[in-house]
């Protein structure tokens, strides 16, 4: 079963598929761009690279929702590793093509504004999400830095 596996995962790998894989990496590359005043084709993409980093950096690959305007991404009930680094540090980073666009994740604590990204989510990905209790999951817009 292991070998069968292994060759999925190669076949995916080699078929330009990578991007797709929850493979998580260190510092994402890219040129430091200013933060748009309107996220546009970034907002499209189904998937973004996102970097935390509470002490290293550390990569993962994410689906992003707009909503109001701004950039959302959501870990779900899930405690992840990219979740525990933005409670010590908020600061991140998004790439977007060849794009780095450096942030500040604010965690989501409003039902309003959850239902917003729930039904943006569902526009995008075509289901809502599975746990839509605010106060048990982890969302967060993405705003630009505060110094």
């Amino acid at each position: 079963m292991g070998k069968i596996n292994l060759m999925i995962l190669s076949a995916l790998l080699f078929s330009g598929c990578a991007e797709y894989l929850p493979i998580s990496g260190g510092q994402i590359k890219g040129v430091v761009t200013p933060v748009p005043e309107q996220w546009g084709a970034v907002a499209d993409d189904k998937i973004i690279q996102f970097e935390t980093n509470a002490g290293q950096a550390y990569s993962v690959n994410l689906w992003v929702v707009e909503v109001s305007g701004s950039l959302h991404v959501f870990a779900g009930d899930k405690r992840a590793n990219w979740v525990e680094d933005i409670e010590q540090n908020p600061k991140v980073r998004l790439r977007a093509e060849t794009s780095i666009f450096e942030l500040e994740a604010v965690r989501v604590n409003d039902a309003q504004e959850f239902e917003l990204f729930a039904q943006a989510w569902k526009a995008k990905y075509g289901n809502r999400p599975r746990n839509e209790n605010v106060d048990e999951t982890y969302l967060y817009r993405l705003r630009s830095r505060t110094n």
